[in-house]
């Protein structure tokens, strides 16, 4: 890896989604691929998890309009401070 992508690679990291699609789009790289925009347009389900007995994790399964699956998680460090709802929102965010 060059310089320049190192220096790509760590601002895609440092980065949320909408700043990792501007760095995407300023190198060119337009070719078609799935973005979190089109994600969004094609959700059919949304299925919420929260595995017994684990009491911090939360899982979003998206089933998309052709079958795909995308998944998505949260979890807190302490059972106290688990809000199944929270968690959702993070996990559903997370998808993307």
């Amino acid at each position: 890896m060059n310089a320049r992508d190192a220096q790509v690679a760590q601002q895609v990291i440092n980065s949320d989604a909408e700043s990792v699609e501007q760095v995407i789009v300023s190198l060119g790289l337009t070719a078609p691929r799935v973005t979190p925009a089109r994600i969004e347009e094609v959700v059919a389900h949304e299925t919420y998890i929260v595995p017994p007995g684990s009491g911090t994790l939360t899982l979003c399964i998206l089933t998309l309009q052709n079958g795909f699956t995308v998944t998505g998680e949260s979890a807190c460090a302490s059972p106290e401070n688990f809000n199944e709802e929270l968690g959702r929102k993070i996990a559903r965010r997370d998808n993307l």
